[in-house]
């Protein structure tokens, strides 16, 4: 969910949501006028001519690997950015053990110190 939030710069951010608007128009649009391609296709097989029928097939065949071909590019993009994203920030959380030697009341404050850093370098 970090990603999401900042996935790093401001065009990133604007590709993704802007693919995710297309995606969520693009699909019920191509899936409708596919629908409306074949049916037109079925009617001219029975009423009208072959060709007119080939062709909404062909119209239908192209639109939907069109969309499925877009799909495909833009999640490998995204994919390929989100994998870029997580080599280049790491968070890394460094959890002190309780040490024997350290007084009790010191001990607990060390027990659940954490330390962050948000660089390429983790110093462990």
């Amino acid at each position: 969910l970090q990603w999401l939030r900042n996935p790093g710069p401001q065009h990133e951010k604007r590709t993704l949501f802007g693919d995710m608007v297309c995606f969520l128009f693009i699909t019920p649009l191509a899936t409708i006028s596919g629908w409306l391609c074949l049916r037109g296709a079925a009617d001219h097989l029975h009423f009208s001519s072959r060709l007119e029928a080939v062709g909404l097939i062909a119209l239908t065949v192209a639109l939907f690997t069109i969309c499925l071909f877009w799909t495909l590019v833009s999640f490998r993009y995204h994919c390929r950015l989100y994998n870029k994203w997580r080599r280049t920030n790491q968070q890394v959380m460094l959890l002190i053990p309780k040490s024997a030697n350290v007084p009790s009341n010191h001990q607990s404050f060390v027990g659940l110190q954490t330390l962050k850093r948000n660089s390429e370098e983790t110093i462990v």
